[in-house]
């Protein structure tokens, strides 16, 4: 709680007294004090979908078309913030950076461009039923509006993180690419809900696209699983960007998220809009 406090009577200056005042900002045992009952919600009706660049886009109009024709009739009655992914593109442009040795950050950049390219695609064929590409500026303290005004937003993944982007783990590929975007947006405007829409059913132990046919009746599906639990199990390989698991288990609003198969099932988007379960939960423990 900060207050002002004048000193020197009517006309001496006046002093803002605040708990963080000669706080670091980084004793953990102070951070924990800023912890608040409740967080505020900026579009607490909207609803976040990221489409995949690879598992959707990438196939052309015989699976996107399906996916769109779902979502027009979605935003009919939900409010709807619609995120892109980079897909095969993002690779490419990646293969090359690594191969000319470029930073973290660079590579971050360089991904950013295929992802809006796919939200300009996305604007464009949804424009006659208010598709409306915006950034990542002003525009998103409007969302509610533009939906109210029965607009669909569509905006690109990856996060603005830029030359700012954190050194990965592994290797050099930026480890905040588009689905790190749509959980990291979906958390800060405390949206109703964050759905991506893939090519598989969920999560499974392994990627069903890397195992032999006679390998898939092996496969362990996750139904419903924690993100705390996901990251003692520490797989090899997931279906989304593996930071989202720690994200996910700081979030103050988001409980969880849920991945679904658009691409043999795009009816599933209005049914997981409408609170159904038709694929993998992840949830915070």
């Amino acid at each position: 709680m900060s207050k002002l406090v004048k000193e020197g009577g009517d006309h001496g200056r006046l002093h803002i007294e605040s708990n963080l005042m000669g706080e670091s900002l980084v004793s953990k045992e102070f951070l924990k004090h800023t912890e608040t009952k409740e967080y505020f919600r900026m579009h607490p009706d909207i609803n976040v979908l990221k489409i995949g660049g690879q598992s959707i886009m990438d196939r052309g109009g015989k699976a996107l078309f399906p996916v769109l024709d779902a979502l027009i009739k979605a935003k009919e009655k939900h409010k709807i913030l619609l995120m892109t992914g980079g897909g095969t593109r993002a690779r490419h442009v990646y293969s090359i950076g690594v191969d000319l040795g470029m930073p973290t950050g660079v590579l971050s950049k360089l991904g950013d461009k295929v992802s809006w390219q796919n939200a300009e695609m996305l604007s464009v064929l949804l424009s006659k039923h208010g598709g409306v590409k915006i950034g990542h500026g002003d525009n998103l303290e409007q969302l509610t509006m533009f939906c109210r005004l029965g607009y669909l937003p569509i905006t690109y993944g990856i996060p603005p993180y830029g030359f700012f982007e954190h050194p990965a783990e592994y290797g050099s590929i930026p480890p905040h690419r588009t689905d790190c975007g749509a959980f990291l947006l979906a958390e800060n405007i405390g949206a109703r809900s964050l759905i991506f829409l893939k090519d598989e059913k969920g999560l499974y132990n392994r990627d069903p696209k890397k195992v032999e046919k006679s390998a898939l009746k092996d496969l362990e599906f996750y139904d419903r699983i924690s993100a705390k639990k996901l990251l003692e199990m520490d797989l090899d390989d997931l279906i989304i960007e593996r930071p989202i698991l720690a994200l996910l288990q700081r979030a103050k609003c988001l409980k969880e998220l849920q991945i679904i198969d658009a691409i043999r099932h795009p009816d599933h988007i209005l049914a997981a809009l409408e609170g159904k379960h038709v694929g993998t939960i992840i949830y915070k423990e």
